[in-house]
This record gives C-alpha cells, sequence and structure tokens, in this order.
C-alpha cells in the first residue's frame, strides 16, 4: 500500500508538471516602435490561444537584441536590422539570430501643432539637430529658439534618424533625450518649440507632422519608397522559432496579424 501510494505521488506529479508545459509563455522584449504591433497582436493571439501567456515589454532595439542574445527573451522586436557587432557577439552564445519583417514604417519629424511650420529638407532637420539651426525663423517659422528633443542611443528610431537624416553627424549636446516613443510624444505635444521624431504608429492629435523633402511620410510613401525617412520593423528569434513562439510569429505574418499592423497605424507587408 505504501508503495502504491508513493507511485500514485509520483504520477500525480508527473501529471502536474506535463500541466504546466501545456501552459506556455513566450517573452517579447525590445522596440518602443514595434511595442504596439506585439501588444494588439498579443491580445488577438491569446484571445484564441489562451493556454499560452505572452509578455510583452519595451526597452528598445538593442536591449531587445541584447535580451535575445543573452536567453532571456523569446522574441526581439527592433526597428533596425541587427549589427554585425550583435551578430557575432550571439553566435559566441550559440544563438542565431533570424529575422522577420512584420511591417514598415516611416519616420516622422514632429512639432508642436501650434507650429506653422509645414515641412523641412533633409539638409535642414540635420542642422537643428546638429545645433546649427537653432531659430524657427531660419525655417520659414516664427521667431522662437528651436527645442531639440531626440532618442537615446540604444533605440533603433535614434539609428534609423541618425542613417537617414544626421549622416553619422553628432547631435548637439543641448538635446533633451528622452526613452521611447511614448516619451517623445508627451514631450514634443507639452512645448511649443519642440521638434522631434516618432514612428508612424504613434502619430495622434497631438502633434503635427512635417514633410521630409516636401513627401509627408504615410503607408503609401513608405511602401513606394517616395519618403525617405522609411524602414523596416523586425521581429527576432534564436533559431527557426517552433512552439508557442513560431505559432505567435506566424500569427503575426498572417493575414489577420498584417490587418493588426494596419490598426496600429504601420505598413502592412501584405
Amino acid at each position: 500500500m505504501k508503495k502504491f501510494m508513493s507511485i500514485l505521488a509520483v504520477a500525480l506529479m508527473v501529471m502536474a508538471m506535463a500541466g504546466m508545459a501545456l501552459a506556455g509563455e513566450v517573452v517579447i522584449k525590445g522596440s518602443t516602435t514595434v511595442l504596439p504591433i506585439a501588444q494588439a497582436a498579443a491580445e488577438k493571439f491569446m484571445e484564441a490561444n489562451p493556454d499560452i501567456k505572452l509578455t510583452v515589454s519595451g526597452g528598445g532595439s538593442g536591449n531587445g537584441i541584447k535580451a535575445i542574445i543573452d536567453g532571456t527573451t523569446d522574441i526581439a522586436d527592433a526597428s533596425r536590422f541587427i549589427k554585425d557587432s550583435e551578430v557575432k557577439a550571439a553566435f559566441e552564445k550559440g544563438v542565431y539570430p533570424v529575422p522577420f519583417a512584420v511591417a514598415m514604417d516611416a519616420l516622422l519629424p514632429v512639432v508642436h501643432p501650434s507650429n506653422p511650420v509645414s515641412e523641412l529638407s533633409l539638409e535642414q532637420l540635420r542642422k537643428i539637430y546638429m545645433g546649427e539651426i537653432k531659430n524657427w525663423n531660419e525655417v520659414g517659422g516664427p521667431s522662437m529658439g528651436i527645442a531639440v528633443v531626440g532618442r537615446d542611443t540604444s533605440s533603433g528610431t535614434y539609428e534609423t534618424w541618425e542613417e537617414k537624416v544626421m549622416n553619422k553627424e553628432r547631435v548637439t549636446e543641448r538635446a533633451l533625450i528622452v526613452a521611447s516613443n511614448g516619451a517623445m510624444v508627451q514631450t514634443v505635444a507639452q512645448n511649443k518649440l519642440a521638434i522631434g521624431y516618432i514612428g508612424l504608429g504613434y502619430l495622434n492629435d497631438s502633434l503635427k507632422a512635417l514633410k521630409a523633402e516636401g513627401v509627408m511620410g504615410s503607408n503609401e510613401t513608405a511602401l513606394n519608397g517616395e519618403y525617405l525617412i522609411s524602414r523596416y520593423l523586425f521581429m527576432f528569434t534564436d533559431g527557426w522559432p517552433e512552439g508557442d513562439t513560431g505559432k505567435f510569429i506566424n500569427f503575426v505574418m498572417s493575414q489577420a496579424g498584417q490587418e493588426i499592423v494596419a490598426e496600429t497605424g504601420y505598413v502592412p507587408m501584405h
């Protein structure tokens, strides 16, 4: 009888552990640009798959990729492609990052709605962020100082801006640095002197988007290449995704997932 009870206890423990295994968990970290897509997709995915829990957080593209290298996330969101140095660091740890382009984005220069300026050239944007243009009257606006708002260096949004606008020139030390798209929205919306830049999905009525080189960033102009400050948005996995992680990636890439991309304000891949 004692032996039977021991066997029964072990059997119950195995069953309990099996039950726990059925309740999968997928961790997603990284870009605050991709964050609205990941959050909205996760909600819909968990509605259809209540046995799978998805945990979604931001922190920046660099931090997301670092997390996939360190093994602390299943999916890394990134608003830029992985760097050669990151690939090298990943390989050294036996990690093989696989990219999935889940959306396109137009990176928009934004100002306070009261600002009469409606467009800037890439050269003007670059000189504003370098600190060479310091007053709005130098670009057709009122005689007011320009409050430059930028992103931290771990941000994929910062790196896209650095590549496509700054041409690797340094941002002025006077710039206020914020940690996320959400913080950028709040900062620029509350300052009539400010200029910043955000992903397309974060644009709302509290901000005014500016044309760049005479073209307004939109789904259409990002897709056809007319808008010059556009980019792909990625989700990275360690190796080809399987199990619950693969199931979620497949959902994001599906027609239903791409409809969510469009609903969040970004450009679907199909």
